[in-house]
């Protein structure tokens, strides 16, 4: 198994997760990660952003922050995984607390972009959806509790049971655990991962940052 810590990088839909904002932070990030070779680097963007954002980048992965659980066909205003392969993404975020999606749903657009060669980060707000989760073979999981999201307030200071006990059910089917919510600093990266999880997510702590690369570095030397 792949030993690099993951870091995900959520653009969400700020003022600076779109355009020509939005390039210059991944450009950016991508030259962070020539010196940060032992993290593995993802964005999560705007689907409007794949294409544009992955023609300027070299040594990051670029995901969809969201597909659809449908091929081709008549499905007018849903992202397919093909759409994100052809745009350069090399992978989606699914069921985020902010785009909820149905267990069949999303069973089906795990198993679609597995079909189309793209990887899949699936979040879940507890640590009883981590196994389960697992079983359906995601390349990571996310738990991410939404109450602590964007609040400044890291799951590894507020509720580091969280991680510990999700450790404990991804141990029980294999896979690689992602925990999230306020991670805010080199600190919560750090003791994220010293509770046993394989990386971190985030969004608003860079995304609303003064300086995002400097705050994307600090926290970045916090998983290593």
């Amino acid at each position: 198994m792949d030993s690099k810590r993951t870091f995900l990088l959520n653009y969400k839909a700020y003022s600076n997760s779109y355009g020509e904002k939005a390039i210059k932070l991944a450009e950016d990030i991508d030259k962070l990660a020539e010196r940060y070779q032992k993290i593995e680097i993802i964005l999560a963007v705007p689907a409007t952003m794949i294409e544009r954002i992955s023609r300027k980048v070299r040594n990051v992965k670029i995901y969809s922050q969201h597909v659809d659980s449908v091929i081709e066909g008549a499905y007018t205003g849903h992202i397919t995984a093909d759409m994100i392969k052809e745009a350069g993404g090399k992978g989606s975020m699914i069921n985020h607390s902010e785009k909820k999606v149905r267990l069949d749903e999303l069973a089906e657009s795990i198993k679609i972009l597995q079909s189309a060669g793209l990887e899949s980060v699936v979040c879940v707000d507890r640590h009883e959806l981590v196994a389960p989760t697992a079983m359906l073979a995601p390349t990571y999981v996310l738990v991410e509790p939404p109450e602590l999201i964007g609040t400044g307030i890291s799951v590894s200071k507020a509720k580091p049971e969280v991680i510990i006990n999700s450790v404990k059910e991804i141990k029980k089917v294999g896979g690689k655990l992602l925990v999230g919510a306020g991670i805010s600093n080199k600190e919560d990266a750090k003791r994220s991962v010293e509770l046993g999880a394989d990386g971190v997510g985030l969004a608003s702590a860079v995304m609303k940052a003064q300086n995002p690369i400097a705050k994307a570095e600090e926290i970045m030397s916090g998983l290593l």
